[in-house]
């Protein structure tokens, strides 16, 4: 699919709620900072067009549940921040060199300035936070900050699974795997929280959380499965990230779990193999003949046909987590984003 089949209406709000979302951000962000070794490299991803999903989700969340945009702005600018220090980490963890079609902070301005920058994001990211709960009443500020510090402990405990995942070459995973994986390393930020977030303020505290785990997940899955695809499939232009890149990375995708799965044994051995190295060891041929093996076997087409699955499972869901909100453009903006999340293109 093409983003031809994404309603240029749906774009325009997104593109709306990044833009205040972006405005909100800047102003958390210190004007006397050392610009050369600091304050460049903290707007550098920020400057870089994103989708903006996390912070439009919750802004949305917010209105469906009876609050405005500026009711939940300060936790959407905190999403946005504590987001763009995880891309910082985890580019660096995976030694990743594109992010949104320029090279990575890393490589820009190397390794010290980068981690820098990205505990920087992390600690605006907190400052954010509390201006959010500033003035609130005491229970719904201590549950704001409550849903933050689990989101935070779920996406480093996620990252280590999947770390260690490589570290260890596993290749013993399957789909239940995998899903358990993206559940904490993407779900909760990027989906989960920022709802229950929007919900949370928009209700002043009265709407039911719990129905957002279930949409949060099957809508996160969704948009991870098609991340993954995309990083084997999609227009480098238009991705913004490196081909191939999951590859040379050694990640465990569900399109790389179906491999291992449906490998032959002599083709299993050399995966095996090849996932022990590390990224620098690993050669462009070797890369080739694991991307032809995925075509070989249907990997990519078992992933979508997965993500279509999750999809029709975040039509269910989101009903239910949407049951006490009326009709409204933001409930309709949320209804629309399960289909972008599996025909997306970047």
């Amino acid at each position: 699919m093409t983003t031809s089949t994404i309603p240029s209406r749906f774009e325009a709000e997104l593109a709306g709620y990044a833009a205040m979302t972006a405005g909100a951000v800047a102003r958390h962000l210190p004007v006397d900072s050392p610009e050369a070794h600091l304050a460049a490299p903290v707007r550098d991803y920020l400057d870089r067009p994103g989708k903006g999903l996390r912070p439009a989700l919750c802004l949305a969340t917010c209105e469906a549940f009876g609050g405005s945009t500026e009711d939940a702005l300060a936790v959407a600018a905190a999403l946005e921040l504590m987001h763009t220090a995880f891309l910082v980490h985890d580019d660096i963890e995976d030694a990743s060199e594109l992010r949104r079609g320029a090279p990575t902070l890393h490589r820009r301005y190397g390794m010290p300035l980068a981690l820098n920058a990205g505990d920087a994001l992390a600690a605006y990211g907190l400052g954010a936070v509390h201006e959010a709960v500033r003035g609130l009443d005491p229970r719904l500020a201590e549950r704001i900050v409550g849903e933050f510090a689990f989101m935070g402990r779920q996406t480093v405990e996620g990252q280590a699974l999947e770390l260690g995942w490589r570290i260890d070459n596993r290749l013993d995973l399957g789909p239940d795997d995998y899903l358990e994986l993206i559940m904490r390393k993407t779900c909760w930020y990027t989906t989960v929280l920022p709802m229950r977030m929007g919900a949370l303020i928009g209700s002043r505290g009265g709407a039911d959380l719990e129905a957002f785990i279930s949409f949060g997940f099957n809508l996160g899955a969704a948009f991870q499965i098609q991340d993954d695809v995309l990083n084997l499939t999609g227009d480098a232009d238009v991705y913004g990230k490196e081909p191939n890149g999951d590859l040379w990375e050694g990640k465990r995708t569900l399109v790389l779990i179906h491999l291992i799965a449906a490998a032959a044994v002599s083709e299993r051995a050399e995966l095996e193999r090849f996932l022990a190295k590390t990224r620098a060891q690993r050669t462009e041929a070797e890369v080739e003949t694991v991307r032809r093996w995925i075509d070989d076997h249907g990997s990519i087409a078992f992933a979508r046909e997965f993500a279509r699955g999750i999809a029709a499972s975040a039509v269910v869901s989101f009903e239910i987590a949407f049951r006490r909100a009326p009709d409204s453009p933001a409930r309709r903006f949320l209804a629309a984003m399960i289909p972008f999340m599996v025909e997306r293109t970047r």
